[in-house]
């Protein structure tokens, strides 16, 4: 035994910068050794880096690659709707599941309509706000409808249809508990939980150990997502479920609830937490989420932020985010090193991601909205729409007036309050500092001119200074 565990210090003494957490590396030796198509996508998502850790430990080993291998199984995730969007820290979940329903595996996406109401602690220093039911109901139908939106882009962009897609089904947790009063619920689930074990959550110590402490409802936060688990076991068959890294306590919870109840063995995967270069969670840097849903985040500002992503997280991203054979990656890479002027990764990266969360359409208003921006394409302006127009220039005024012959510079700039009044705005004008359709115009009484200063979609686009945009859209040309 002392000579095997030398054997071990040295080799990891002389390989300690390949060296992972025991959970994973156990998950890459594994993987790495199968020759089945279920364990290659086991051995392909740990590579990716899309798994991290799994549980219990002994399903790194034979029993999760063997499950696989038996046939279709079914794979849940939970999204718990605390906001009316999901951010793109949470597309990480969405596309875990997707690689499972592309290798054959049916899938649940659970939206925790009653969990959400209670509020999971798991990375938290302090209590959520309270959730209204009216509040969680809303924000579950727009959740649902995101992440339909995202499954369908998948199977229609990226799917590849020579392989057998599982299914997908969107569920609410509220449909399981609503007909439960507390005294049944606690009585049925509440007398297979140890509160030694509760206590000895992470999630639980961190926050017994803060100022505020932990409120009873948080508490037994782990004990309904341990239900979900079983609920679903015992309706669909579920024996695998997908969560971020901080949810593997609550992933531990579930697989000991069902142990308990039905002895049947089932599984935990988890999914790494992506966070920026400064160490942020991806998507929420300094509390500005990025967001899946088009009216929160626009397709233009989707892409614009996998596009301004450092050097050295693209291709991570690569890997995580997009559904790119690992050597296509590795050639996008190896032509970025050659020309990084040309930022081809970069481009890669975020018209996938825009194209999984938007569809192609989203990806065209992007490209749009970015040459109309940075590249001054009139082309690009008419192009686009009322819509992109105001997602693009969020914070300008959208204004509708009607076109009378003969309206001016100087009159556009009047009816939208873009200038002041009297000669000071008129001096403005005469001195440059106007722009129309991204021309400067030092002409007051020009006359503005359909297919000229106004577009052929109707609309000019009316800059005065560096920043200060305005929207009108004529009438009645």
């Amino acid at each position: 035994m002392a000579t095997s565990i030398a054997r071990t210090c040295r080799y990891v003494s002389r390989h300690r910068s390949c060296i992972l957490p025991s959970l994973c590396l156990t998950l890459r030796s594994t993987f790495h050794c199968s020759s089945t198509v279920n364990n290659g996508l086991l051995f392909s998502l740990n590579k990716r880096g899309v798994l991290k850790d799994s549980f219990p430990e002994n399903a790194a080993q034979d029993h999760l690659p063997q499950l696989l291998q038996s046939g279709a199984q079914t794979v849940y995730c939970g999204f718990d709707p605390t906001a009316d969007s999901l951010h793109v820290g949470n597309l990480l979940a969405i596309i875990g599941l997707l690689h499972f329903r592309s290798a054959g595996h049916h899938v649940l996406a659970v939206l925790g309509g009653a969990t959400a109401q209670i509020g999971d602690p798991s990375g938290k220093t302090t209590e959520r706000e309270p959730l209204s039911a009216d509040a969680a109901e809303a924000n579950t139908r727009r959740i649902r409808e995101s992440i339909q939106t995202i499954f369908s882009n998948h199977e229609l962009h990226f799917h590849d249809r020579s392989r057998k897609l599982g299914t997908v089904t969107v569920l609410n947790n509220l449909s399981w508990y609503k007909d439960w009063g507390v005294v049944g619920f606690l009585s049925e689930a509440g007398r297979y939980f140890r509160m030694g074990t509760m206590l000895s959550r992470h999630s639980v110590q961190s926050r017994l150990k803060s100022e505020d402490g932990m409120s009873l409802t948080e508490f037994t936060y782990q004990v309904f997502q341990a239900y979900d688990f079983h609920h679903l076991n015992q309706i669909y068959g579920c024996k695998i479920q997908l969560g971020g890294t901080d949810q593997l306590g609550n992933l531990m919870s579930g697989h000991e609830f069902i142990r308990k109840v039905s002895g049947e063995e089932v599984y935990g995967l988890t999914i790494p937490l992506v966070t920026s270069s400064v160490g942020d969670k991806l998507g929420k840097t300094a509390g500005n989420a990025v967001w899946l849903n088009r009216d929160k985040t626009s397709p233009f500002e989707l892409y614009q932020f996998f596009l301004r992503q450092p050097d050295a997280s693209v291709e991570e991203y690569l890997r995580l985010f997009t559904f790119l054979p690992l050597a296509e990656v590795e050639r996008l890479m190896e032509q970025q090193r050659e020309d990084p002027g040309k930022r081809l990764a970069h481009k890669r990266l975020a018209a996938e991601v825009t194209k999984l969360v938007h569809g192609k359409e989203g990806l065209e208003s992007a490209k749009r909205c970015t040459n109309a921006l940075y590249h001054s394409s009139v082309q690009a302006l008419e192009e686009m729409s009322d819509e992109e127009l105001q997602e693009l220039f969020r914070e300008a005024p959208f204004h509708e007036l009607l076109f009378e012959p003969g309206t001016t510079v100087i009159d556009a700039c009047r009816k939208v309050n873009a200038i002041p009044k009297g000669p000071r705005g008129y001096q403005m004008v005469s001195d440059g500092a106007v722009w129309i359709n991204h021309k400067r115009t030092d002409k007051p009484e020009q006359v503005l001119i359909p297919k000229l200063q106004i577009l052929s979609n109707g609309l000019t686009l009316l800059r005065v200074g560096k920043k200060n945009f305005y929207i009108i859209k004529w009438l009645s040309l």
